[in-house]
């Protein structure tokens, strides 16, 4: 019996320490795409979206197909699932290339400094709170879908006042998400271990956990912005 525990605990040990390896790797890849892109083709990039715009919408499009695909599909391949999280990883970074021209150095440093520590903090409470976060977690998509519509409103508005409210409302829906989409994944590993690909989940797992952070990102991002000067 404590042998059985022990392979259990070691074989969840090695999925969480998969997932969260794999979920930093996406982050690292979007990092490294706009840091190129927005170091060395800056003008070119900005050129080249302001003369084709329909490029963005398709890439957004893409980002939808992918992230459709990528977390319904728990019988894919490891292959096919890492193509959708590094590509999807790889087309965010295309994005935040042009984003983050409208910050300071200083502001993109301190959202990524308190977006990791936040995502650490929650992701290491889902794991470890014995209490069922799903109705959190139901509640706080809920809570997206209301702050979806509202931001799409925003953008006649243009208030300035609604973005910054939102985006902290933002950092306490993501947040909540962290924690809940960590327990989430352990708790489906612990009921499909050896009937599932482990590699496989702990992919579907980094995607999930990479949109949390990455939305967690750039909700501090623009509090941040907010609070000192734009380039």
């Amino acid at each position: 019996m404590n042998e059985e525990r022990r392979l259990s605990q070691a074989g969840l040990n090695t999925f969480l320490a998969k997932m969260y390896a794999f979920m930093g790797a996406a982050v690292g890849v979007s990092a490294v795409v706009a840091f190129i892109l927005n170091n060395y083709y800056q003008y070119e990039m900005l050129t080249f979206f302001a003369t084709h715009r329909w490029v963005m919408w398709a890439l957004f499009i893409a980002q939808l197909a992918i992230a459709w695909t990528t977390s319904l599909r728990i019988d894919r391949t490891p292959a096919m699932t890492a193509v959708g999280l590094f590509g999807f990883a790889a087309i965010e970074g295309i994005f935040f290339a042009s984003i983050l021209t409208l910050y300071t150095g200083q502001d993109i440093t301190m959202a990524f400094v308190a977006a990791a520590a936040d995502f650490i903090v929650l992701a290491l409470f889902g794991l470890n709170t014995k209490k069922s976060l799903a109705g959190v977690g139901r509640q706080a998509m809920a809570a997206l879908i209301a702050l979806i519509i509202v931001s799409v409103i925003n953008l006649f508005l243009q208030s300035t006042m609604i973005v910054f409210v939102f985006s902290i409302i933002g950092v306490v829906i993501f947040s909540l998400l962290t924690a809940w989409d960590s327990q989430r994944m352990k708790a489906l590993y612990m009921a499909n271990a050896g009937q599932v690909n482990v590699t496989n989940l702990a992919l579907i797992g980094a995607f999930q956990l990479y949109l949390d952070f990455i939305n967690l990102f750039l909700q501090l991002l623009q509090i941040f912005g907010m609070g000192g000067d734009r380039k």
